[in-house]
């Protein structure tokens, strides 16, 4: 779900430029969405949770600490995401792989360098089109996807608002932490500040947690620093 998302809002941010190569960018970036979402269960499983949420978020309808208004729209935003995603039929992204022309571009996209003018003259006299056109062709090839988009915008909404955070600290660059029970998470979300130029490398598995914060340094591979590191740390599940 979180590639998806990435791609998405790849998609819709190039979709809306003007350039060739902006446009080139997001048809690419709907071919990757495609291939994703043609997964056989995602559909079924973005359609599960989505009841599931319902059903737990419709209980607290009586508890008085919850603002009505604010679940009430969340509820609605629910429904309507279910009730579009229940109404797409056949494969999702197949409106794609049936339009001969942009399974040449897709393949040949394969192909390093492949989608020169020479190669295919037809895609760049497309890419070279006055952009409301391209922009409307790119906007009617993603429509389709969008109750993916919509679906998994709420679960992973929920997904990432579902834990609390806490202050930790990690010595000299390291933090290790053994897991329990109460520990079990579907998503980690670290926080730290955005001036330190250090990035987090994760490894886990059901006993313990690893977090090792390396020197951010495109020229040489990546070490682990010997500062202490202060970061928020949340365990998320659904």
């Amino acid at each position: 779900m979180m590639r998806l998302e990435d791609l998405f809002q790849r998609a819709r941010y190039f979709s809306a430029k003007a350039e060739p190569n902006d446009h080139h960018a997001a048809l690419n970036a709907m071919f990757e969405i495609a291939e994703i979402a043609s997964r056989a269960d995602l559909k079924s499983d973005l359609l599960q949770e989505l009841e599931r949420q319902r059903q737990l978020l419709s209980a607290l309808r009586e508890n008085p600490q919850v603002a009505t208004e604010t679940l009430d729209e969340f509820l609605s935003d629910i429904v309507t995401a279910a009730t579009d995603l229940h109404a797409q039929s056949g494969r999702i992204g197949q409106h794609l792989r049936d339009n001969e022309w942009l399974m040449i571009i897709k393949q040949r996209m394969g192909i390093p360098g492949g989608v020169c003018e020479f190669d295919l003259p037809s895609y760049h006299f497309w890419l070279n089109r006055e952009a409301q056109a391209k922009q409307r062709d790119l906007q009617a090839w993603l429509a389709p996807f969008l109750p993916i988009d919509e679906a998994l915008g709420i679960v992973l909404r929920v997904l990432r608002d579902s834990g609390r955070s806490s202050r930790q600290v990690a010595y000299n660059g390291l933090f290790q932490l053994m897991l329990t029970a109460t520990k079990v998470a579907q998503l980690l979300r670290i926080t730290v500040a955005r001036d330190l130029p250090y990035v987090p490398e994760i490894s886990a598995n059901r006993y313990a947690l690893n977090i090792r914060f390396v020197g951010f340094d495109i020229s040489d591979r990546p070490k682990q620093i010997e500062q202490d590191v202060e970061f928020d740390l949340t365990f998320c599940n659904l």
